[in-house]
């Protein structure tokens, strides 16, 4: 009898040990799962701590793009765009070369071989390899004296602007380089409320929505000018905080002064988000002012408010997700690109310095994104170039400024 009761108590004792593996291994599975599941927040939160907040990750690719074939070097880039095929396009300005850039094509010839002026629209691919290339006057068009902004629309047409004093019209041509539609005309502007001509367009932008193109207008205007995209129709237009235009001399940026009521030359972007809000560049007031399709303002933001001379806010493109969460804006003064949260204009972070060395920048320009987050910039004045960020997915970054994105394997 005794026997049995004590193998009773055995048997009792081993099923408790038993249980309690298996408690002990269901409680280890839970905080399995709650790690995992929690590892994102604990993250995040760490990421807000020590000058650094969570973000988008980006190295530059000092090896982006390849070299140009045929001897060609590009001038002032002062455009950029990224097709459907994540195929990136860039307009330069062959006329800022100086001549020991392009010594082959000296008249008479200095050098046997290096270098000549690339066409003014070079079309890669994602490899970096130059695929297509045209542009320059032609049959039935006025090519811009000074080409400035390029869009590859949903359609696959470019549209190109140009801000010579001259320069009052905009251009459509298929990506083979086939005119389309012009725009206005050569010297016929008539100021910032002219339903015919513009004044030294920065940029373009098309809405696939409505067909309708966003035209930045520009050096010489002071105002947001919707056409139809087939037509080139004049549909509307405003200023800053969607005032109508006016022309009148604005004087020297203050930044102590009340915001200026007009936008100051140049109106240099103009750029549609998926949740039909319209982000416009005024550069030279250091500020991004957003816009309901029809003109009716609903929000601001300042960068680097203190910025004089060409002013901070020079273009923007929207991050690659479907969120559009992050606005990033090129800064041709201070040299940087900047990290925004778009829906609540909150700057996150910065990346770049001055300098010549590749995740450096000298006139940054403009700026684009291809379908799997990668960056794009261009660099005017004596930069003249093309650079690659590579997106390398949402982590910790850091605050307020990261410095020269160099590969971190490097």
């Amino acid at each position: 009898m005794r026997r049995r009761r004590a193998c009773d108590t055995i048997r009792t004792m081993k099923t408790l040990l038993w249980n309690r593996k298996l408690c002990i291994g269901a409680a280890g599975v839970v905080v399995i799962v709650a790690l995992g599941f929690g590892q994102a927040a604990v993250e995040r939160s760490a990421a807000a701590q020590d000058g650094v907040v969570w973000g988008p990750i980006f190295e530059v690719d000092p090896l982006w793009p390849k070299p140009l074939p045929n001897n060609w070097v590009i001038g002032a880039a002062i455009g950029v765009s990224v097709d459907d095929r994540d195929h990136v396009w860039i307009v330069h300005r062959a006329a800022t070369l100086n001549p020991g850039e392009i010594e082959a094509e000296a008249d008479p010839q200095v050098a046997v071989d290096c270098c000549v002026a690339a066409p003014p629209v070079l079309e890669f691919d994602p490899e970096g390899n130059v695929v297509r290339h045209w542009g320059g006057p032609g049959e039935g068009y006025e090519w811009p004296k000074s080409n400035h902004g390029i869009t590859v629309d949903y359609k696959g047409n470019v549209w190109i602007g140009g801000n010579d004093q001259e320069d009052a019209h905009v251009l459509k041509f298929t990506r083979y380089g086939d005119f389309l539609l012009q725009v206005g005309r050569a010297g016929a502007s008539r100021g910032s409320n002219d339903m015919e001509n513009f004044s030294r367009v920065a940029e373009v932008s098309v809405d696939p929505l409505e067909n309708e193109a966003y035209v930045s207008d520009g050096y010489g205007n002071r105002r947001v000018v919707v056409i139809d995209a087939d037509t080139g129709e004049f549909k509307r237009y405003w200023g800053a905080y969607g005032n109508v235009p006016d022309d009148a001399d604005l004087g020297r940026y203050d930044p102590r002064s009340p915001p200026a009521q007009q936008f100051r030359t140049p109106v240099h972007c103009a750029e549609m988000s998926h949740d039909r809000l319209l982000y416009v560049c005024d550069r030279v007031n250091d500020r991004i002012q957003v816009f309901n399709p029809d003109g009716t303002f609903v929000k601001e933001m300042f960068i680097e408010r203190e910025t004089l001379g060409a002013g901070s806010v020079w273009d923007i493109a929207f991050s690659a997700d479907g969120e559009q969460t992050y606005l990033y804006v090129a800064d041709g003064v201070n040299e940087k690109v900047y990290i925004v949260e778009r829906k609540t204009l909150t700057l996150i972070s910065s990346f770049g310095n001055g300098g010549r060395q590749p995740g450096q920048f000298y006139g940054t320009h403009n700026v684009a994104v291809d379908s799997h987050g990668n960056l794009y910039t261009t660099e005017t004045f004596e930069g003249k170039r093309l650079q690659k960020f590579v997106y390398k997915g949402m982590g910790p970054i850091r605050a307020p400024h990261q410095g020269v994105l160099w590969p971190s394997g490097g």
